[in-house]
């Protein structure tokens, strides 16, 4: 089952391009030579996700993602928590659009989940170059909040 779902847990629901998310995200999953399961994504605000930080991974610091990833085989299946709190202010900071800047978020984590990592500064610089291909599909100056 592919599906691809977005929640928003204890934030106000805000108005976003769901369908041009979820289409690059399955472009996405595609072009890694992957397959699509169940991906959920879950807006929520700081507290909440440092929280689970805490929780989960002992650490006491805000995030702007959290993925946690239940991927079998070639499937990619996982649910992404994401600060609302983190894109908007990450957003202000890099002058971006709070769209593009949320997308990017989003597919950092589905990155995870198909097996990229962000540990070393190698790494990272191959997560970004691919979070750029990605994002350069959108036009961002036509879908403004």
């Amino acid at each position: 089952m592919n599906n691809i779902e977005f929640v928003f847990e204890e934030v106000k629901k805000f108005v976003f391009k769901s369908n041009i998310l979820r289409e690059n995200i399955f472009f996405l999953i595609k072009n890694e030579g992957r397959t699509a399961g169940n991906i959920v994504v879950i807006f929520c605000h700081d507290k909440y996700l440092l929280d689970l930080n805490n929780q989960f991974l002992q650490h006491d610091f805000f995030t702007d993602i959290l993925t946690f990833d239940y991927s079998e085989h070639m499937e990619l299946s996982g649910d992404l928590f994401i600060s609302i709190d983190r894109v908007r202010e990450n957003a202000a900071n890099y002058n971006k659009f709070f769209l593009e800047e949320l997308y990017r978020v989003v597919i950092h984590g589905v990155l995870h989940l198909a097996g990229y990592s962000d540990q070393s500064d190698e790494e990272k610089l191959i997560m970004r170059k691919k979070e750029n291909f990605y994002l350069d599909r959108i036009n961002f100056k036509e879908k403004k909040e």
